[in-house]
């Protein structure tokens, strides 16, 4: 008869419990908002850390600066007025990103290294924290002037300090290792290893070597014991990492200006270094254009002397012919045939020349080159026709001819050598790059590029305040513990009373982590301390929510229990139970926790002559029960620790107890242990008549509160409800779907 009742109760439970599992799934924003609200201090106070930390930061950080400076890279053109026919085999137009490229190669980047001695690395010892920035707020009056050491620690460098390393040799095997350099008296110095050893020693100025290390200090400003750190760093990284710290780029599109940027700690540094590398560069790009006016020149200067000895050779010929012959002289009709030879054989022989020039840049496949080897060509067919001219004349006219001949070409060649000469000296000498420096590298020193303070602080203030609301929202997502009414009725337990957390009751614990879940002992009871607290005012609801439940109960015998230690029995029970005598009902409390129980110490009693003592039968009822200070109020103290409580309980003399104190009194309310630690309450809840679960806001999760509740249903019990202790008002309640208040309602005067 009562199965289809019972069915579709259990049915409306599960769909009560699947409903709470969904909600339970959804993402409450409101809910999150009130957590951040609840924990705001905390996530002031990380953030103002943050915040403080990144101030610290951007006030003590080391300073970078940029140099910058600018490059032009133009057209050449020809290099001399009227020398178009030469300026042709010299000109160099290069885009500026080549440009770029040339700048930040290895061979100009590492000149400049190998100049400035970039591959020596020098530091200084700074006070941890604070040092370094007393060290760059130090402005020496007059040269040599030092900062004072602070704290008496002489061997950091405060401010003024100067070291400059000439040289610095080491074996391969300690490049990259720090050395330590001390500045001694008397202008003395020591270099140590990295275990505080000493390599070498002698006076700045001098080359301090053993065979292995060589150490020149140019200058040293430094008081005694001032430590300096010195490393000789691998010249290729050096250069690869000068190469990444060098930026270059074009201003526009094909503008031909190059902006060049270079960040340091130490300006000077900054400006010293991009100098050099421009200068360097600037040097190459002469060099590079004037490279083919010099390959010219020397071809020139070796095919001079030669010339000069076959014109030499060609007029001592002419003038011993001429001896021989008694001076002969050249007809009118030799005349014109020799000035057509003169003419063709010196155009030959310049583009013989030209033709030699040209091998030496381009193959014989060239189309430069084939031109010149056709005009030779036809200058040879010229040539060809006219020696059928010279044929018909006398033979002393023909010698004669051949004669002036080779001394007029061989003159001509060599007047041609000299003014090439001459110009390709001027093309030379005049030759001044396609690139120019526009702007020297110069440093704001008012403006370090880095660290940007204001941006650093906003950073990292969004960083901590964020870090906050995760750590937050995290331990929200971890965290468990039972905060709203609704999710115990969701497990078909009816919250009785939610009990407000009480400030006065941690004042009458003694100690203010009552809410952590500690175990409190009152001295005294909150009830009658201050009837008017909002918990009292809670449980007086709950007084009267009992009064109707227990219409139904077998007895008058309300079993209290919880699922862990710490949520607050105790408290309930004795305040219900205070409060329930107020009403003028006769009510009995009675401490069924035997091994912990602590009741006596709210009331003023001792824990002897209890309950332990009765169930062994050394005393009677009347010997054990005990008048309080609240009126109509009686209790039964634990007692003794038995070895065994539970089979005390399991004794006859307990029923006879609950028949007994069930007659005489109104209520009686037996305060047990909690469930899921001991078996006591499914003993002691099997002779009450009701059984209450106390459950703490915040600690237990809904898990345990139902194991509970399935451990007093296998020992057929049946949970009437649950009191809902400790609850703290907190935002995320508040905005939560089940807002759960209570109020204060005061008489007024």
């Amino acid at each position: 008869m009562n199965a289809q009742p019972n069915f579709v109760a259990n049915q409306q439970t599960k769909q009560v419990r699947e409903t709470a599992q969904q909600d339970s799934q959804e993402i409450d924003l409101m809910a999150l908002f009130g957590a951040l609200l609840d924990r705001k201090l905390f996530i002031i106070s990380v953030t103002a850390l943050f915040m403080l930390v990144g101030i610290a930061y951007a006030l003590l950080s080391t300073p970078i600066y940029q140099a910058t400076a600018m490059i032009q890279v133009e057209e050449k053109g020809g290099s001399v007025p009227g020398f178009d026919d030469m300026a042709g085999m010299f000109e160099s137009t290069s885009a500026a990103v080549t440009e770029i490229e040339l700048l930040k190669s290895r061979s100009i980047i590492g000149e400049a290294v190998d100049a400035l001695k970039l591959d020596i690395a020098i530091g200084y010892n700074h006070f941890p924290l604070i040092g370094g920035k007393m060290f760059r707020s130090f402005s020496p009056s007059q040269p040599g002037e030092l900062a004072a050491a602070s704290f008496g620690a002489d061997s950091y460098a405060w401010g003024g300090e100067q070291l400059d390393v000439f040289r610095f040799d080491v074996p391969a095997n300690a490049i990259g290792q720090q050395f330590t350099l001390v500045a001694k008296e008397q202008n003395n110095i020591e270099l140590l290893d990295e275990n505080g050893n000493v390599i070498l020693s002698g006076l700045v100025g001098s080359e301090l070597t053993n065979g292995m290390f060589t150490l020149t200090v140019k200058t040293l400003v430094a008081r005694a014991n001032t430590e300096f750190f010195i490393t000789k760093r691998d010249r290729l990284n050096t250069v690869l990492d000068l190469q990444a710290a060098i930026g270059a780029s074009e201003k526009g599109k094909d503008s031909g200006i190059i902006n060049l940027s270079l960040q340091h700690a130490d300006s000077a540094y900054a400006e010293q270094v991009l100098d050099k590398v421009a200068s360097v560069y600037v040097r190459r790009n002469v060099e590079r254009n004037s490279a083919e006016a010099q390959k010219s020149l020397e071809f020139l200067n070796v095919q001079l002397p030669e010339v000069k000895k076959q014109l030499e050779e060609a007029e001592q010929l002419f003038n011993e012919y001429q001896v021989k012959r008694e001076s002969v002289d050249i007809s009118l009709e030799t005349q014109a045939v020799l000035e057509q030879i003169v003419k063709l054989d010196t155009k030959l022989q310049e583009l013989d020349l030209k033709r030699l020039e040209l091998s030496r840049k381009f193959k014989r496949e060239h189309p430069s080159y084939l031109g010149v080897i056709e005009q030779i060509d036809v200058v040879k067919e010229q040539k060809r026709k006219l020696a059928g001219e010279v044929q018909v004349l006398p033979e002393t006219q023909q010698e004669l001819l051949r004669l002036t001949r080779d001394v007029e070409v061989n003159n001509e060649i060599y007047t041609l050598l000299l003014a090439k000469t001459q110009e390709l000296d001027i093309v030379r000498a005049g030759t001044v790059g396609n690139v120019r420096i526009i702007d020297y590298a110069e440093v704001n020193r008012s403006k370090p590029v880095k660290p940007k303070k204001a941006l650093i602080v906003v950073l990292a203030t969004l960083l901590g305040g964020m870090l906050a609301v995760a750590i937050v929202l995290v331990q929200k997502a971890l965290h468990k513990g039972i905060e709203d009414p609704s999710e115990i009725e969701a497990l078909g337990l009816p919250v009785y009373a939610s009990v407000p957390y009480s400030e006065y009751q941690v004042k009458l614990t003694g100690f203010a982590r009552a809410r952590k879940g500690k175990t409190q002992k009152a001295k005294s009871i909150l009830a009658v301390d201050n009837p008017a607290d909002l918990s009292i005012e809670a449980l007086r609801s709950l007084r009267t929510s009992l009064h109707f439940a227990m219409m139904e109960a077998k007895n008058n015998i309300i079993a209290i229990s919880g699922p862990s230690p710490g949520v607050g029995k105790s408290f309930i029970s004795v305040n219900l139970a205070t409060v329930l005598a107020q009403s003028d009902k006769k009510v009995l409390i009675i401490d069924a926790d035997m091994r912990k129980g602590y009741l006596q110490t709210q009331f003023g009693m001792n824990w002897d002559n209890g309950l332990s003592d009765y169930l062994s039968g050394r005393l009677s009822l009347t010997d054990v029960t005990k008048p309080s200070q609240v009126t109509n109020l009686d209790v039964i103290t634990r007692g003794q620790i038995p070895p065994n409580p539970s089979e005390l309980l399991m004794h006859s003399n307990f029923s006879k107890l609950v028949d007994e104190v069930s007659s005489k009194y109104d209520l009686v309310i037996i305060d047990t242990p909690p469930i899921l630690a001991v078996t006591d309450p499914a003993i002691v809840s099997a002779h009450a008549g009701s059984t209450l679960l106390v459950t703490r806001f915040g600690q237990n999760h809904v898990k345990e509160l139902e194991v509970t509740r399935n451990r007093f249903e296998q020992n057929g019990i049946d949970v009437k409800g649950v009191v809902f202790n400790g609850v703290v008002k907190k935002a995320r309640n508040a905005y939560g779907y089940y807002g759960y208040y209570n109020y204060e309602y005061k008489s007024g005067q």
